[in-house]
């Protein structure tokens, strides 16, 4: 019986393996994408990222392994459910931004009368509609980025996938980028972006997967895997706690910020028994409290931990 409490499976990467010569890009790699969710596929430079999306679009084949997209194979007519946007951007620079997109729209078979609605809705979401009979020429690179994403989403994708998305853009075309993204998906849509920025990611991303040197380190739900590191991590501010701090048998750790510390406690302490123990030492506590790591600090301590 089908457990409609699981939501759907988009993508299915199963034992993929991705070889150039003697050099493995991509090694035994499986993960899940879910419909309706935004998947972060993370890793460093050069870990396989772009290698496996390029699997996933068709313009490449995997040497092992299979991905099926929606429960098929993939095929010219699952082609046209997925939206690519590749790391390496391409537009006619010497053609309209109304003509280039037309063009784009046509590739996916979508009428243009349907597209002329569509471009007259997306750049003014884009803030770009001045721009529309306009050479790409003439656009900043961040412009010709937005005309980049409308031409991916021209066809209505049920799947978008952005590899590194933000790369190039100034800090306030990225909040830009992301609240579109939100809205995008609140259409049941299915969204995964490659990058190497973990802040970014942690605010989008319901899954991951990190990869490095083309194998999986970390998969899941970004949500179980941050509580499954912050269980023995504090967040302490206060002053008298020299002592306790250099206790090794209780503290495996300490880092430093700018106004506070981050307590790495050791294996089975338990936080209320360093806080009882600072407290009768005379510590003055103003800050105690149990926290997680940040997306980059597990992304840091996994390729380092697999180098």
């Amino acid at each position: 019986m089908l457990d409609i409490s699981q939501p759907a499976i988009s993508l299915k990467i199963s034992n993929v393996s991705k070889r150039f010569g003697e050099f493995a890009a991509v090694e035994d790699l499986s993960f899940d994408v879910k419909v309706g969710r935004i998947f972060g596929f993370l890793g460093p430079n050069g870990a396989g990222k772009t290698t496996t999306i390029r699997m996933i679009v068709g313009i490449t084949a995997p040497d092992e392994g299979s991905i099926t997209l929606f429960d098929q194979r993939m095929s010219s007519g699952l082609q046209n459910r997925i939206g690519y946007l590749p790391e390496e951007r391409g537009l006619y620079r010497k053609m309209k931004v109304v003509d280039q997109l037309r063009y784009f729209a046509a590739l996916k078979g979508v009428s243009q009368s349907v597209a002329d609605e569509r471009i007259d809705k997306w750049l003014g979401r884009m803030e770009l509609s001045e721009w529309k009979k306009k050479k790409t020429s003439d656009l900043s690179k961040g412009m010709q980025q937005k005309i980049q994403f409308i031409a991916t989403v021209l066809h209505d994708p049920d799947l978008l996938i952005l590899d590194e998305p933000f790369s190039g853009l100034d800090p306030i075309n990225v909040e830009f980028m992301i609240d579109v993204l939100a809205e995008f998906k609140s259409n049941e849509k299915t969204i995964i972006f490659s990058t190497h920025l973990m802040e970014t990611a942690e605010r989008l991303c319901h899954d991951i997967v990190l990869i490095n040197r083309g194998r999986k380190v970390v998969s899941g739900s970004l949500r179980e895997i941050k509580e499954s590191y912050g269980q023995n991590l504090i967040a302490f501010r206060g002053t008298n706690a020299d002592a306790i701090l250099g206790d090794a048998s209780i503290i495996e750790r300490v880092v430093t910020h700018s106004d506070a510390q981050e307590l790495h406690l050791a294996e089975g302490v338990d936080p209320q028994d360093v806080l009882r123990r600072m407290v009768e030492s005379g510590v003055i506590v103003s800050r105690f409290e149990r926290t997680e790591p940040s997306l980059n600090d597990i992304f840091i301590e996994k390729v380092r931990g697999a180098a």
